[in-house]
C-alpha cells in the first residue's frame, strides 16, 4: 500500500544508486529494512526505484529523505507530496547468490544482472559480491558469451558505411604506451577505417583519451564520432562520452576500489567495446613481463587464445600480439609530454625507438589482414607510412575534425612551468625501470588531472651511464607537486642500477 510523504533533498550523490532515506518510525510501519527497495512516485509519474537507508535524525517521521540521483530523476521540490510502497528484491540478486555457491548462468540471468545494472535497482554491495564471485568462481566461455553480448545491448552502437571496421586494445599496464596514437593514423592512412574508443587513466598517469585530449577535443557524441569517421576514417576519443557498451562504465566503478579483473569479466570488457564499434578485426596488445598485469608467457597465450574463441563466437578476427610489458615503452610518461613526443614521432622524428617499432609491429598487423600490405611486409609498410609523413598528415587531420588545430606545432603544446632533472650519483649501468613506480612518480606529479604533469625517461634498460649523466626529469604545476613526485621516485626506487667495477689488473 502506497504511503504519501513529503519530500526532502539530500545533498549527496551516490554515483548512480537512488537512495531514499526514511524515519526508522516509518520504516517499521512500511515493514522496510535497511537495504531493502521501495518504489517512490508522484502523482501520475513513472516510479523510481530506490534502497532505502534509516535514520532516527536525518529526516522526520513523515518525510522522505532523497538523495540527488532519486530527486532529480522524479523531478520535484522540498515539500512535494510523494508515495512509497515497498518492493520485493530483485530476481538477480538470487542468481547472485547462485554464482557464489558455484552455480554456472543462464544468458537470462546475465541479462537480469545487467538489467538490474542499468535501472540502478542493484546495490554496490550486491554487484561487488556478483563480481567477487565471479573473480572467485570464474565464467565458463558461454557464460563470458553471454555477458559480452548483455554489455553491448545495454548502449548504443556505431552505425558507419564500411563493410570491415579495424580496432586496437591494449591489456594494460606499461608506462608511456602510447601506440593507440600511432597505430589508428598508420592504418587509416592507408585506407582502413577504425573508430577508436579509448579510456581515461584510473590508475595509470594517462589513459589514451586524457593525451589526446591535450590536442583536441574527445568528449564526442555518437553522430560525431560516425560523421567524423565515415568521412576520414578514423577518430580517438574518450568512450565514456558515449553510450557505447553502457554497462561497462558502471562495472569498472565497481571493480576499480578492490581492483578486482576477473578474467571472464576483463574479457567482456574488451570484446563488448569493440563489438559495439562494429569491429571485424581487431588487434590485442598484451604486454607481458614482471611490469605487466600479465606475468608469463604461458598465461598471456592462454589468455590470447580465450580472445580468439570469443571473438569467433562474436563474428570478429581477433589477432593477438605478445609484448615486452617489462618497462616503460615510450620515453614519455604524462599526458602533455606523450603528446608532444606523439607529435614528433609522427613528424618522422627518431625518437623513442622502441615506442616506433612497437607500433609499427601493431598496425603492421592490421595493414597485412586488411590486405593493404603482404604477409610479412606490414611493418616496414607501417614505418615508411611514419617516415614518407602520410601518417602524420593523417593525424592533424583526425585532430582538426575533432575539434583542434590540425596544423599545431610541438612547440604550441604548453608544458609544466616547473621541471627537475634526477642525475646519477655514480657511474653504472641502468638494469631495470619498473612500470609502476613510474607511475607512481608521474601520478604524485599530478597527473593525470594535470596534463602537464608528466616524467620524461632520458635512459632506457641496458644503457651505460657516467656520474652526473641526467636519469629523468619530472614536470609538474608546483614546487609542492615536484617535491611530491621525488619523495615518490625516493620511495619506489623506479630506476635500478647496477655498479659497474672496474677492476685494475697488474
Amino acid at each position: 500500500m502506497k504511503r504519501p510523504f513529503e519530500a526532502k533533498c539530500v545533498d549527496l550523490s551516490t554515483a548512480g544508486i537512488r537512495v531514499l532515506v526514511l524515519h526508522t518510525e516509518d520504516a517499521r510501519d512500511l515493514d522496510l529494512k535497511a537495504m531493502d527497495r521501495a518504489a517512490v512516485t508522484t502523482n501520475g509519474a513513472e516510479p523510481v526505484h530506490c534502497i532505502v537507508d534509516l535514520t532516527d535524525t536525518f529526516v522526520s517521521p513523515g518525510q522522505a529523505g532523497l538523495f540527488k540521483e532519486a530527486y532529480s530523476k522524479l523531478n520535484i521540490s522540498d515539500g512535494d507530496k510523494v508515495y512509497i510502497e515497498p518492493m520485493g528484491k530483485p530476481a538477480s540478486i538470487a542468481h547472485i547468490k547462485e554464482k557464489m555457491d558455484g552455480k554456472q548462468h543462464s544468458d537470462t540471468e546475465v541479462r537480469e544482472i545487467i538489467h538490474g545494472l542499468m535501472s540502478e535497482d542493484l546495490s554496490d554491495v550486491e554487484l561487488t559480491a556478483w563480481i567477487t564471485a565471479i573473480y572467485i568462481r570464474g565464467l565458463e566461455k558461454e557464460e563470458t558469451l553471454s555477458l559480452t553480448r548483455a554489455i553491448v545491448d545495454s548502449g548504443t552502437t556505431l552505425k558507419l558505411n564500411a563493410k570491415r571496421v579495424f580496432d586496437k586494445h591494449c591489456i594494460g599496464g606499461v608506462a608511456g604506451n602510447r601506440t593507440t596514437m600511432i597505430v589508428v593514423p598508420i592504418i587509416a592512412a592507408a585506407g582502413l577505417t577504425v573508430p577508436k574508443t579509448s579510456s581515461r587513466a584510473i590508475t595509470s598517469p594517462a589513459g589514451t583519451a586524457d593525451t589526446m585530449e591535450v590536442l583536441c577535443p574527445v568528449n564526442l557524441g555518437k553522430d560525431d564520432i560516425e560523421t567524423i569517421v565515415n568521412k576520414i576514417g578514423a577518430c580517438i576519443v574518450w568512450g565514456g562520452a558515449v553510450n557505447l557498451a553502457a554497462a561497462d562504465d558502471k562495472l569498472i566503478r565497481i571493480r576499480h576500489p578492490l581492483s578486482l579483473d576477473p578474467r571472464g569479466m576483463l574479457l567482456a570488457s574488451i570484446m563488448a567495446k569493440k563489438k559495439a564499434v562494429g569491429a571485424t578485426d581487431v588487434i590485442i596488445d598484451i604486454p607481458v613481463g614482471e611490469g605487466a598485469k600479465i606475468k608469463t608467457a604461458e598465461e598471456a597465450t592462454i589468455l590470447a587464445k580465450q580472445f580468439n574463441a570469443l571473438g569467433a563466437s562474436l563474428n570478429m578476427n581477433i589477432h593477438s600480439l605478445l609484448t615486452n610489458g617489462n618497462h616503460p615503452i615510450g620515453l614519455a610518461v604524462g599526458p602533455t609530454i606523450e603528446a608532444r613526443e606523439t607529435l614528433r614521432i609522427l613528424n618522422g622524428e627518431n625518437v623513442s625507438p622502441e615506442l616506433i617499432e612497437k607500433s609499427s609491429q601493431l598496425a603492421g598487423v592490421l595493414l597485412e589482414v586488411g590486405g593493404k600490405a603482404a604477409r610479412g611486409k606490414g611493418r616496414d609498410m607501417a614505418l615508411e607510412l611514419i617516415q614518407n609523413g602520410k601518417a602524420g598528415i593523417k593525424f592533424r587531420e583526425m585532430i582538426e575534425h575533432q575539434g583542434g588545430d590540425g596544423k599545431i606545432k610541438i612547440d604550441d603544446v604548453p608544458m609544466a612551468q616547473y621541471e627537475y632533472t634526477v642525475t646519477a650519483d655514480t657511474e653504472g649501468r641502468i638494469e631495470q625501470i619498473n612500470n609502476k613506480g613510474v607511475s607512481a612518480v608521474v601520478r604524485n606529479a599530478g597527473a593525470p588531472s594535470d596534463k602537464v604533469a608528466g616524467m620524461y625517461l632520458h635512459v632506457e634498460e641496458g644503457d651505460r651511464i657516467r656520474k652526473g649523466q641526467p636519469l629523468f626529469t619530472v614536470y609538474a604545476k608546483s614546487e609542492r607537486k615536484i617535491e611530491q613526485a621525488l619523495e615518490a621516485y625516493k620511495q619506489t626506487q623506479p630506476i635500478r642500477m647496477a655498479k659497474i667495477i672496474l677492476q685494475t689488473l697488474e
